[in-house]
């Protein structure tokens, strides 16, 4: 196969992407800051940062940590509420060439559906991604730990308006398959797998905590391994697409999340460090593809042989 003939679109329920190189809601703002380093219109999405139905501060500082192979956040969600992204920065991304996937979270069941109807139809909102899943805000995983509350969530959520849905999940479960097949069965398009992973950083010196919020969210490399666990059981048990998330940083790991079962994948931690990573990926991918023969994205997607 000639990497130059393979097809890099992909189908997330009823939302088209033309590459299935997203990044993450929190890692790239709000676009305009990125746009002098990243041609924007490359990406297969965007995610501005998780907007919610009023202004949020946000957790007291310090808001990060970084700890071996990772980085731990507990931001709290700040942003300055639906309306002023609505009014300020997203007809900024409604030009942008690329699909733009807004990232919602609230406190109620009631705030999502009511964030999804305001949304509807509104000019550049391609789809919704629900964050049901923040670790470092009070009752941030309520959503998605419960399976009869994700389920009745996403179906809120859909009924309200007519955007694809995408679920994101957290991995902070015992099953997250459970979790899984009551988003689908809610509704979801797709699901996206997984956010962060609930964790701590301690000054023993101090004998205190280096996070303001204590407890707060690890991503980046250390949790690659239990997002690509994830991508594999959910892939095996649900019949809606996959957005991989988590540790991703480079074409081998795309790869991996690929061949488990994820559709697409979302960047998060790596544009901190290397703001150009998903470009160097998208460039990167044809060539991957074409070494196991496949001439498109899904030919590769759950292919993942574990027997002899």
């Amino acid at each position: 196969m000639n990497s130059a003939d393979v097809q890099l679109d992909v189908k997330l329920g009823r939302l088209h992407l033309a590459n299935p190189i997203a990044v993450a809601s929190g890692t790239f703002g709000y676009a305009r800051e990125m746009a002098a380093v990243v041609d924007l219109g490359r990406l297969g999405a965007i995610l501005p940062k998780t907007i919610t139905q009023e202004p949020r501060p946000g957790n007291p500082p310090p808001r990060t940590v970084e700890p071996t192979s990772g980085l731990l956040n507990s931001l709290g969600l700040d942003n300055a509420g639906i309306e002023a992204f609505v009014e300020h920065q997203l007809p900024y991304l409604a030009e942008l060439p690329t699909a733009i996937i807004v990232s919602i979270a609230g406190r109620t069941r009631d705030e999502f559906i009511r964030m999804g109807a305001r949304l509807d139809g509104t000019p550049g909102v391609a789809a919704l991604e629900l964050n049901m899943s923040c670790p470092n805000v009070s009752g941030g995983v309520d959503f998605g730990t419960d399976p009869a509350m994700c389920e009745k969530l996403v179906a809120g959520v859909r009924q309200a308006c007519s955007l694809p849905v995408l679920a994101k999940l957290t991995p902070n479960v015992t099953s997250i398959v459970a979790i899984a097949k009551a988003a689908e069965a809610g509704g979801a398009d797709a699901i996206s797998l997984i956010n962060t992973c609930l964790a701590m950083s301690i000054d023993w010196r101090r004998r205190r905590p280096r996070l303001g919020n204590v407890l707060g969210g690890l991503s980046g490399p250390a949790i690659k391994p239990i997002a690509l666990g994830a991508v594999y059981q959910v892939a095996g048990a649900v019949g809606v697409p996959l957005m991989g998330i988590g540790g991703i940083a480079s074409v081998d790991d795309m790869m991996e999340f690929l061949v488990a079962g994820a559709t697409a994948v979302q960047i998060g931690t790596a544009n901190f460090y290397n703001p150009t990573v998903s470009i160097e990926i998208l460039d990167s991918l044809p060539a991957a593809l074409a070494e196991l023969d496949a001439a498109r994205v899904a030919d590769v997607v759950g292919t993942i042989q574990t027997t002899c």
